[in-house]
């Protein structure tokens, strides 16, 4: 069965979702950020199916976040090292790690803590507003149309109902 795919919707939520809507893919990019680079690490690390992890690699290339780079030519190997466009999903990652760790944790408390390096403190990820640096709660937040929404959409009043929405307190 062929899923749906929102690679062309107007919302950049949506098109991430798209490029990342399983649960390996976004195994395969932690396992990245974890320095694994080579496909049986992959795969014993992950536990994952060998024509699954295939895929997802094929898929991680073809949308240029993993560069595949040849190691050994007998027998031929490559190696899937992180590109600057899927090093720059650290930070979803962490945002999704966050969210897992207020809601999802148990009694315990969360599985992994995150060391900032830079002061050496455990933190955690925060959205924050790259202008004035304050956090972004829903309350303070509001979606509008950027250059890329299509024009032809802009107009239709379901889609301006759904904004106008978002708009009001």
């Amino acid at each position: 069965m062929r899923r749906a795919s929102f690679s062309h919707w107007p919302c950049s939520m949506a098109r991430t979702a798209d490029l990342v809507g399983d649960p390996w893919t976004a195994l395969v990019l932690r396992e990245a950020f974890y320095g694994t680079r080579r496909f049986d690490e992959f795969q014993r690390e992950l536990g994952i199916a060998r024509n699954t992890l295939t895929d997802r690699l094929r898929r991680l290339v073809d949308e240029g976040m993993l560069e595949r780079n040849l190691y050994a030519s007998e027998p031929i190997r490559h190696e899937y090292v992180l590109t600057d466009k899927g090093a720059d999903f650290w930070d979803v990652l962490l945002a999704m790690s966050a969210w897992g760790d207020r809601w999802l944790a148990d009694d315990a408390g969360p599985p992994l803590t995150l060391r900032h390096t830079a002061c050496g403190h455990e933190t955690r990820a925060r959205v924050v507003c790259e202008h004035c640096g304050e956090a972004m709660p829903i309350e303070e937040s509001r979606m509008s149309f950027g250059p890329g929404y299509p024009v032809r959409l802009r107009e239709r009043p379901d889609v301006k109902a759904r904004f106008d929405r978002m708009s009001h307190d």
